[in-house]
């Protein structure tokens, strides 16, 4: 774990914790997952190698995760989306590689429509593990039982247990909601740069086909998948790391 105190970003009232180390570029910014925070194994096995690299690596926590102020079930794309721009924006300069994390592959698939609106091409490549874009309305949605339905109407939110902390998983109706205002995979998804995906084939939480799903959005020929045969959701094995750490290394190559 490092042991280098955060500093704050104030967006639209958010306390946004954020780890930015100077560097070459293209540098590397990392989106973690739903309920992570910045220091999970992932995050932290990339930050060294960016250190041991020399280049930039910048990563923050959304509200309501981790040393970032808020509440997390006052969360939704939208505001986490808002606050990955507010931060990509202050802290980097040149060509940046996003790595996204489950809901972090949303999270930077969406940052890359968003900056190309206001013509910033900066990202030059992505990597996503265990991609869970538009998984409000592909995952959770098709899965809500009449009690689930009944407690969002009643209480605008439901309870799930999680297998990564005592802390019950919450989603909301407004995450739910405002997920279906940031869907990307309706159609050809133009990222105007390369992409590699991995994913586990053994992860419970996101199936292998949604992956697959989103290749075939994909501009195929900048695209690579890499399909882990006994990877879970979390992808933090030392086989895992070694994989990410050598998937993020070839795609920073292409950018230099």
């Amino acid at each position: 774990m490092t042991d280098t105190p955060p500093v704050f970003l104030d967006v639209d009232g958010s306390r946004i914790a954020v780890r930015h180390a100077a560097g070459a570029a293209p540098g590397v910014v990392w989106l973690g997952g739903y309920k992570s925070d910045m220091l999970g194994t992932k995050a932290q096995t990339l930050s060294d190698w960016a250190t041991q690299e020399g280049h930039a690596f910048l990563r923050h926590d959304y509200s309501g995760h981790g040393e970032s102020g808020g509440a997390f079930a006052d969360g939704t794309i939208s505001k986490w989306l808002s606050q990955s721009l507010a931060v990509y924006r202050h802290f980097t300069s040149g060509e940046q590689i996003l790595v996204g994390s489950s809901m972090g592959a949303w999270i930077a698939l969406r940052m890359v429509q968003e900056l190309r609106k206001t013509g910033d091409f900066s990202v030059v490549g992505l990597v996503l593990l265990a991609p869970a874009p538009d998984f409000t309305s592909e995952l959770v949605e098709p899965g809500l039982t009449e009690a689930r339905k009944r407690d969002l109407a009643e209480k605008g939110f439901f309870e799930e247990p999680s297998d990564y902390s005592a802390a019950p998983y919450i989603y909301t109706r407004a995450l739910i909601e405002d997920g279906r205002d940031n869907r990307v995979m309706t159609g050809p998804i133009d990222t105007h740069c390369p992409v590699h995906i991995l994913q586990g084939l053994a992860d419970a939480d996101v199936p292998a086909s949604h992956a697959l799903k989103l290749v075939s959005l994909l501009p195929a020929d900048d695209v690579t998948l890499s399909l882990i045969p006994d990877g879970d959701h979390r992808l933090s094995r030392p086989q895992d790391l070694d994989m990410l750490v050598r998937g993020v290394a070839a795609m920073v190559q292409r950018g230099s």
